[in-house]
């Protein structure tokens, strides 16, 4: 545990952010279309660029896989064309639920850094 009247690293802050980003990819709705796809997944990937930065000398593995999972839905969504394949639309879900997964390995790996969320 860190010491009394230590802050938290920077990290810490940047990693809540990211987490409400990617919690906003589950209250999407059809009616948000891809276009609040597209949106969500822009602030996504500025959250996952800012925790990065800040982590990765600390979390280098972490912080990698949150880099590579964001990318690949970034490029997903980027194919999708207005009226998407089923196919189209696993390969988001299934990229989506990569950068969630990457995001809970970060937040389990700085829990003693910065407590659990």
């Amino acid at each position: 545990m860190a010491g009394c009247g230590s802050s938290p690293p920077a990290y810490c802050a940047n990693r809540a952010s990211l987490e409400n980003s990617v919690k906003g990819l589950t209250s999407l709705t059809v009616s948000s279309g891809i276009s609040g796809l597209q949106a969500q997944v822009k602030k996504i990937q500025s959250d996952a660029t800012t925790v990065v930065s800040s982590a990765k000398s600390d979390f280098p593995s972490q912080t990698s896989a949150i880099t590579s999972s964001v990318d690949a839905l970034k490029s997903a969504v980027k194919q999708l064309s207005s009226s998407p394949s089923a196919a189209q639309i696993a390969t988001v879900t299934a990229d989506a639920a990569s950068v969630v997964s990457s995001v809970k390995s970060f937040t389990d790996a700085t829990n003693s850094k910065c407590g659990s969320s």
